[in-house]
């Protein structure tokens, strides 16, 4: 999905406003396991997801990768309170599959929410939709079991597990790769 596609679901722009809008918006290739965003980093981009797979993760205090989230085709993907607020990222960015994104400064996305009022309503939309998932997730891993959790994944992610080592989808669902095996059995 483009990027072009992608606004006009979201909000009815004109031609004009998309052909505009979309010149903000770099389009670039991104290789498989490369790292955009490193923890403590400020996350200067947001990123939209044409194809590919990416996810954001953590080091937990052993050491340990902790996945925060996935994010695939159709999806705008950042270190969010980094790139809003231009604070160190508490997260790494990194891309699972070979990718086509299109990238956006915290700058130009200022000047399009400033020209464009339908930018900004796209924007409002897009984030109470990532806001929605983000507690939808925090609830499932407060309040359901392992099972539960795994069929949430699934609804929201249908073929990740084609497309995402297992680890890190155990870490997402907050269980062990053993109990993630079980549930899949």
């Amino acid at each position: 999905m483009t990027i072009s596609d992608f606004l006009e679901t979201v909000v009815p722009f004109t031609e004009d406003e998309l052909q505009d809008i979309c010149t903000y918006f770099k389009k670039t290739s991104v290789s498989k396991n490369q790292v955009l965003v490193r923890q403590g980093e400020i996350c200067n981009l947001l990123y939209f997801v044409e194809s590919g797979m990416a996810r954001s993760y953590y080091l937990n205090e052993s050491g340990r990768e902790i996945t925060q989230w996935f994010f695939g085709v159709g999806k705008f993907m950042s270190s969010m309170d980094s790139f809003f607020q231009q604070t160190p990222s508490l997260y790494y960015l990194e891309i699972l599959e070979d990718s086509v994104l299109h990238c956006v400064s915290k700058a130009e996305i200022d000047v399009l929410f400033e020209k464009y009022p339908k930018m900004e309503k796209m924007g409002r939309l897009v984030i109470t939709e990532m806001l929605t998932r983000v507690v939808n997730k925090l609830n499932a891993v407060q309040f359901q079991t392992a099972k539960e959790r795994y069929d949430y994944m699934i609804a929201e992610f249908p073929d990740i597990v084609y497309r995402v080592p297992l680890g890190h989808i155990a870490s997402y669902l907050g269980m062990t790769p053993e109990t993630l095996s079980r549930i899949r059995k």
